[in-house]
């Protein structure tokens, strides 16, 4: 017997989960599948440091029993200065946070089968009409969703995913326990989210220090393989020995020891996206680059993408007129571009100019922080171009020649 449902969503991470209470919400049929085991999920797939903001708790109807550790600023470090902005903010345990979202689904109706791996979609007459999964189980659906993340089986053969493996950036990060949060030399970090951009400590990308209560902490960093990892990158060492290298030499985890069983690894891609959607599909979270290129805050926008697929599918899915072509799948593109990530291209020139930029430049960029109004911060992640026309001086003419002739690939 055929199995058939409104919406079929593949990956139960924070965005095909947000897509399934939306729409089990308003009564349509959904079936999320995922691939791990329901007795071990999320376990393999808790790859996200769990740093948002209450804008994204409020939004979305997230209780504060999954929060670590509520923080009240963000703090940027560069080799020799930092900058504090008061922020509230608040760190998730990102294996609760997903759980609250799959057992919300279930109580507004939305299906879950765990152990079930997504492989391709079911096309016919060039349009998907459902998934396959483990190999030849099948289900049909008037609308097919990949939230798989990088992997992509779906977007991928469909032609919709153009995930580039250049633009890869990895992450690792562990949890610690006896953290000096408010060590002589630096910013205190109680009730904080630090970044630091430090090309010997994370060459081409950041590392981060997360208050998670009392002296424990997510520890980790990541980086994207680019020309600012190729010039700045030591010889033979991978992402662990670089994690080691700043454990050894940061005085704030002296005396810190990692907390059994809390590690974390991740990858996203920082690019701009292709296609986001055609014909009764739509690719959500980091199955598209969603992940925020300034400051890599992934929850929210795929929480924001999750909503958007589910807003679609539901003027699609309409009684009165059933619409599933690419043209009204559009309308996902369109918000995807307007509320999802705005300003992209903006956002992500600025990015790769911070990677670029060396660390002395790092140390400017904190007194530039420190001299500008307070809501520069906030306002260059916005896309604003005059904020960061304010950040750039004659001084970065050489930067901006680095960046025109890796664009032009020269």
């Amino acid at each position: 017997m055929t199995e058939r449902c409104d919406v079929v969503i593949a990956g139960a991470g924070p965005a095909g989960a947000q897509c399934a209470r939306d729409l089990a919400g308003r009564d349509y049929e959904v079936l999320v599948l995922e691939t791990e085991p329901e007795d071990e999920f999320p376990r393999q797939s808790n790859k996200s440091t769990g740093g948002t903001f209450p804008s994204m708790m409020a939004s979305f109807g997230i209780p504060d029993d999954v929060v670590m550790q509520f923080t009240d600023k963000v703090v940027l470090e560069s080799p020799n200065e930092h900058f504090v902005r008061p922020q509230p903010g608040a760190v998730l345990e990102f294996g609760d946070f997903k759980q609250f979202l799959v057992e919300d689904g279930r109580d507004r109706g939305a299906r879950y089968r765990f152990d079930a791996r997504a492989t391709e979609p079911i096309v016919e007459d060039g349009d998907p009409v459902g998934v396959r999964y483990n190999g030849d189980e099948e289900v049909y659906a008037d609308i097919v969703v990949d939230a798989t993340g990088p992997a992509a089986p779906l977007a991928k053969k469909l032609g919709v995913s153009d995930l580039e493996r250049e633009r890869q950036a990895i992450g690792i990060e562990y949890e610690f326990e006896g953290v000096d949060l408010d060590a002589d030399g630096y910013a205190d970090l109680s009730d904080a989210m630090m970044l630091r951009l430090d090309h010997d400590l994370a060459p081409g990308g950041y590392s981060w220090i997360f208050h998670t209560g009392d002296d424990t902490a997510k520890v980790g960093l990541c980086y994207i393989q680019n020309d600012s990892h190729k010039e700045f990158a030591k010889e033979g060492m991978g992402i662990d020995d670089y994690l080691d290298y700043w454990l050894e030499r940061d005085p704030r985890f002296a005396d810190a020891e990692r907390i059994e069983g809390k590690q974390h690894r991740g990858s996203a891609h920082i690019q701009p996206p292709g296609e986001l959607s055609t014909n009764s599909f739509m690719a959500i979270g980091d199955t598209v680059p969603t992940i925020d290129p300034l400051w890599g805050e992934g929850i929210h926008k795929g929480m924001k993408s999750g909503r958007a697929a589910a807003v679609t599918a539901d003027a699609a899915l309409t009684p009165a007129e059933s619409d599933t072509s690419a043209e009204r799948m559009a309308t996902y593109d369109e918000l995807w571009h307007s509320e999802v990530a705005p300003k992209m291209r903006t956002r992500l020139t600025m990015t790769e100019l911070l990677y670029l930029a060396p660390n002395e430049r790092y140390d400017q960029l904190m007194a530039d922080l420190q001299r500008l109004d307070v809501d520069t911060l906030s306002e260059v992640n916005s896309g604003n171009v005059l904020a960061m026309r304010n950040l750039f001086s004659l001084s970065d003419i050489p930067l901006l020649a680095k960046y025109a002739r890796q664009k032009l690939g020269v």
